[in-house]
């Protein structure tokens, strides 16, 4: 293997940063929740909340996965390979997730609904600030000549 990515420490930042924004909104979805619909507006807001974080961290999770193989001659085959393949997983397990829950006769939709929006929002604004603060070169993995060719004349 050669040098790691350089996408590899922003996105364990925001996997970071993101779980722990992730509990805070959790626990405010359940106090919330519990105070509009009580146990079952505290269970609502829980699975809202917990869905709203688990599935943007699966986005960033498959893409560390994938840069494992950063320096393995079909690296960008396997790279989106397995980028891709996660984002459809993710895709068929929303969709899973929301005609199952919804279903469920515990289920304060409103409450559900909107600790699953914060999450989610919590987690865009959580993704800006730390790509906004991290220190990256304008040329990610480029590797420059010690010397000019005119040193050598």
């Amino acid at each position: 293997m050669t040098t790691p990515v350089s996408s590899t420490p922003v996105l364990r930042a925001a996997l970071i940063w993101s779980a722990v924004v992730a509990v805070v909104v959790l626990v405010v979805a359940v106090g919330v929740g519990a105070l509009i619909a009580g146990s079952d507006g505290a269970w609502s807001g829980g699975v809202g909340a917990a869905v709203g974080a688990i599935f943007p961290a699966l986005t960033a999770v498959s893409i560390l996965v994938a840069n494992r193989f950063y320096g393995h001659p079909s690296w960008l085959q396997i790279f989106f390979g397995v980028v891709l393949g996660g984002w459809l997983l993710k895709f068929v397990l929303v969709i899973v997730a929301f005609l199952v829950l919804l279903r469920m006769d515990w289920v304060v939709a409103p409450v559900f609904f909107f600790a699953l929006l914060a999450t989610a929002v919590s987690s865009l604004v959580v993704d800006l600030v730390v790509i906004s603060r991290m220190r990256l070169p304008a040329v990610s993995d480029t590797v420059l000549p010690e010397r000019s060719p005119s040193d050598e004349v």
